[in-house]
């Protein structure tokens, strides 16, 4: 048998590279530096896109403003429409959808939004209020006229919503809470002038306004007919404006001479919002400003009704509230609470007295009397039967509980409108100002009507 030679044997040779160690974690070797532009992608405005969408699709189908839409398509607005003069088959121009506008301003309030100006810049730039608006142009001026030109219109709004959910028994004025907020006006404290002062602008105003006819008159053609209408507007309003604030100075005299008491400065009235008066903030500080009181109902936080007035003092405000209350809606409520502010003898007296109301509000000074030794809490001498009551009332444990409740219920809306922007008024006069109070009222009244019906939904559905 043939055996096989063996293989040859080769020398072994060194390797030309050094080879590292297997357990060693591999070394990633660094990459060489590039060079050239970096590539980006960059924006260009001005190509030309086709992007088919209708305003509808812009919004989700659960947006807020679908539903103050369908709030106001479902609120009456009829008034507003009955003035409308241009009709078929006769000139004039077409005017803004009612609707449009009132849904532009709740949604606007609920958005924290309280200028004319503003709103027109956001009707243009903002995709909710182009769908609110739907293609329809819209401007400050005639923004701002709606704002104001409705208040008893926005009043009815205020009864009917609350009415409807007093019928769905989401509302009981049971028991209501009263509280009141000051609010800055829209006048500087340099616009207060005493009586001498007021009767020399007044003057120069009224020869203003004949100037301005006169040479109107003698030269018709230099300004445009827009031109001269704004003019006259303008220095007939600041000359009713100047009138408006002697007579109101007349009245805050008046007014000290009946307390017979004051601070021994003459009394002034503001030339640029004759309706404002001074008054102490909450910050301490004493500046031009209103009074907004809300009545707010303790179960459901919906406010049943507003008050506005140019007085920096709560007191006297219950019995007023109350008969509102009872105007609004044919019932008075079962409890009243109210903070000291509103404490006055007259007004528990003629709450009570009229009303099937009990009044819940502090004894004035309790403290400083319990440490004299004196009950505040038991009758006095000249007291009548009511006030009898109130007093002893107000000592019982029971009602320092339920007055527990005047904190939670009623400022709760005073600070949303807070959060919402009233801060100060930018409109003059004090009718226009009850006019954005009852605006911020109806955002409020929205927001927890939407809130009350969802938890009555789950409710019925058995969701806890």
């Amino acid at each position: 048998m043939n055996e096989q030679p063996p293989p040859p044997q080769y020398p072994v040779q060194p390797p030309l590279f050094e080879l590292p160690n297997s357990d060693d974690p591999p070394v990633a070797e660094p990459r060489p530096p590039l060079f050239g532009r970096p590539r980006l992608q960059c924006v260009e405005r001005r190509q030309v896109e086709f992007q088919p969408f209708t305003l509808d699709e812009l919004i989700p189908a659960d947006h807020e403003a679908r539903s103050v839409w369908e709030y106001v398509t479902q609120s009456d607005l009829s008034r507003l429409y009955d003035a409308i003069l241009a009709v078929d088959g006769h000139s004039g121009r077409s005017p803004i959808d009612p609707k449009i506008l009132m849904a532009l301003w709740l949604y606007a309030t609920i958005d924290g939004v309280g200028s004319a100006r503003q709103l027109d810049r956001l009707c243009k730039d903002h995709v909710v209020y182009r769908w609110i608006c739907g293609g329809v142009s819209v401007n400050y001026h005639t923004l701002s006229d709606f704002r104001t030109a409705n208040v008893d219109l926005l009043d009815d709004l205020l009864t009917d919503s609350v009415a409807s959910l007093m019928n769905q028994g989401l509302v009981t004025l049971n028991r209501v809470a009263e509280d009141g907020m000051r609010v800055r006006a829209s006048a500087g404290a340099s616009s207060f002038r005493r009586q001498e002062t007021l009767e020399k602008h007044l003057a120069a105003a009224r020869e203003q306004v004949i100037r301005l006819k006169e040479e109107l008159e003698q030269d018709p053609g230099t300004l445009s007919r827009r031109q001269k209408a704004a003019r006259e507007r303008a220095a007939r309003e600041r000359a009713e404006r100047v009138a408006r604030a002697v007579a109101e100075r007349e009245e805050v005299e008046a007014r000290r001479e009946a307390r017979k008491k004051g601070s021994g400065d003459e009394a002034r009235a503001s030339t640029t919002d004759p309706d404002a008066r001074r008054m102490k903030m909450a910050d301490g500080g004493t500046r031009p400003g209103y009074n907004v009181q809300f009545a707010t109902d303790s179960d459901s936080f919906v406010t049943v009704g507003v008050i506005v007035t140019n007085s920096g003092s709560d007191a006297g405000g219950m019995n007023p509230m109350v008969e509102q209350l009872v105007a609004r809606y044919g019932k008075a409520p079962d409890e009243l609470l109210a903070d000291g502010g509103f404490s006055t003898v007259d007004d528990i007296e003629a709450v009570e007295s009229k009303y099937p109301t009990t009044v819940y509000t502090p004894i004035k000074e309790e403290d400083k009397k319990v440490a004299k030794g004196i009950d505040p809490f038991a009758p006095r001498p000249r007291d009548s039967e009511i006030i009898g009551r109130w007093r002893q009332r107000m000592g019982t444990a029971a009602a320092k509980e339920i007055y527990k409740d005047r904190s939670s219920g009623a400022e709760l809306p005073n600070a949303h409108a807070r959060n919402r922007g009233l801060r100060q008024f930018l409109v003059r006069g004090e009718l226009k100002v009850r006019a954005v109070a009852l605006w911020q009222v109806l955002a409020h009244n929205f927001k927890r009507a939407v809130a009350l019906r969802k938890d009555l939904e789950l409710a019925v559905e058995g969701v806890t």
